[in-house]
């Protein structure tokens, strides 16, 4: 049964109020800006007596933009501990609280006449969001039945799309981007996140986490139920109790222990280096360049938000895409596809770019490039790289290495939002894109010799792949419960299965 109503619903409605509010955050300060730095200067003014230095109201704007990764970072590294408290389920119900508090201060901030609101504001807002691209993820992963796990895991990609697609579209100045109307772009954050609190509640936990964790297999096989719609599910307990008893302990791992284990090693590589690239990648610096480019290309400047809602549009309808064909294509050719595509395209942009005062039609190629570099973006390396940090560890290492995933995530984006401005002004002017070329090629030169396939594979086999590459002797104690099935001995008298596991490694 595919598509079990509960399943899809929790995969819409956990990611509405996690991934959707973080792509939302990522857009939405940008077509108010200029009204955010009036009000800025308008309250210096009347604290101070004197208007804001240049220099002041940069710093502040840019605090105001990059201090969400700095909230980001918080959340990533808190979402271990509340986990293991509250669940899965939980951690992303208790998330919301962070959101309505957002809301507030971002929305009162002008009418309170305070500047440290609004900055305040997104700080907390990064912090539900580094709470989010860790505990859905997970949260997914655990539920889903493994033939769709990538499907399902991809609902966090879309929603993500579709955040940034409605913070452009609520920019818009017919609608709340105008000076009057810019703090209703912030109560709109609370919308979302009470949709979550009054659907959420009625969908069970993880499975995987009440057994393993909870030990409540009661518990566990209603979640089963409920998620997979069929009333027989004692292959998928079969399958966690597998999974339990090949692990050593069951007591969740931390982060130090994580580093250390040479079990996990080269695992834990392959997520640090997706997750590098998938924030240094340059999608940000997309992001900072598209007006720019359209301005150059000839756009008058009050239709420029009119088309930067293409960007928005083909970044959904790539991530869509990419969801239908994940289950049938794989992780990793289109993880290699979307990074290989993208230095193909840096590279022709920053050709266009540089040539582009000297022919006048140029620019719209420019601007091609860039849906082109968003659309290879968003086919996978938009979104798989979480959907693999839930797949390729089992349970006790989960937490950890989605802790390790999002500390690298969010200070890579911090560092990208701070450093770009300066790479661009300084040195490189149009070959700036040029960086972003290299790092695609080096991330899918190493995802290509690498990564497994890990589609459609129980959490087991992705441990048995890596277990070659990490030069491990054997498997870990506990998987001769799945050598068991067929024992026959052979005519040496050893038993065909021990033979094929020394074929294995």
């Amino acid at each position: 049964n595919m598509h079990s109503s509960c399943l899809l619903s929790a995969a819409f409605f956990g990611a509405l109020g996690s991934s959707f509010l973080y792509g939302y955050n990522l857009s939405v300060v940008n077509a108010p800006a200029l009204y955010i730095k009036a009000f800025y200067n308008k309250t210096w003014v009347e604290r101070y007596g004197n208007p804001i230095p240049a220099e002041t109201a940069t710093m502040l704007w840019s605090i105001t933009v990059s201090i969400f990764a700095i909230g980001g970072l918080f959340g990533a590294l808190s979402v271990s501990f509340i986990i293991k408290v509250v669940g899965r389920r939980g951690t992303l119900l208790l998330n919301n609280i962070f959101a309505v508090i957002a809301a507030l201060l971002l929305s009162l901030g002008e009418i309170s006449k305070s500047f440290e609101m609004l900055i305040i504001g997104r700080i907390v807002m990064g912090v539900n969001s580094g709470v989010a691209l860790s505990a859905l993820p997970m949260y997914l992963g655990e539920i889903s039945p493994r033939h769709i796990r990538g499907f399902i895991g991809q609902f966090n990609s879309i929603l993500i799309c579709l955040g940034v697609f409605t913070g452009q579209v609520l920019g818009l100045p017919e609608l709340l981007g105008q000076e009057s109307r810019w703090n209703f772009l912030f109560s709109f954050l609370a919308v979302p996140a009470i949709l979550q609190l009054c659907v959420l509640p009625f969908l069970p936990e993880s499975p995987r986490y009440l057994l393993m964790e909870k030990r409540d297999e009661k518990a566990a096989e209603k979640a089963f139920q409920r998620f997979l719609g069929k009333k027989d599910v004692s292959q998928e307990l079969e399958e966690v109790h597998a999974e339990a008893r090949a692990q050593d302990n069951l007591h969740t791992v931390s982060v130090l222990q994580m580093l250390r284990s040479p079990a996990v090693r080269w695992q834990l590589i392959t997520i640090i280096v997706t997750m590098a690239c998938y924030q240094l990648c340059g999608l940000n610096a997309i992001w900072y360049y598209t007006n720019g480019i359209l301005r150059e290309a000839g756009f008058a400047e009050n239709i420029l938000p009119y088309i930067t809602l293409s960007t928005g549009a083909v970044e959904t309808l790539a991530a869509i895409i990419s969801g239908l064909v994940i289950e049938r294509i794989g992780r990793k050719p289109l993880l290699i596809f979307g990074f290989s595509s993208m230095a193909v395209f840096f590279s022709l942009l920053t050709v266009f770019l540089y040539f582009q005062n000297s022919v006048a039609w140029l620019p719209y190629l420019s601007y091609v490039c860039i849906l082109a570099v968003i659309a290879a973006f968003c086919s996978g390396p938009g979104g798989i790289p979480f959907v693999l940090t839930g797949e390729l560890f089992e349970q006790p290492y989960r937490p950890a290495a989605f802790m390790i995933a999002g500390t690298v995530n969010w200070l890579s984006n911090f560092a990208v939002g701070l450093l770009f401005p300066f790479i661009q002004v300084s040195f490189l002017q149009s070959f700036a894109f040029l960086v972003f070329v290299v790092v695609c090629i080096l991330g899918s030169t190493y995802l290509c010799v690498v990564l497994p396939e890990t589609k459609n594979k129980t959490f087991m086999d992705i441990s048995l792949s890596f277990a070659r590459i990490n030069k491990m002797p054997c498997p870990p104690p506990g998987h001769e419960i799945e050598l068991t099935l067929s024992i026959t001995p052979d005519k040496n008298g050893k038993t065909q299965e021990v033979t094929k596991m020394e074929s294995f490694f």
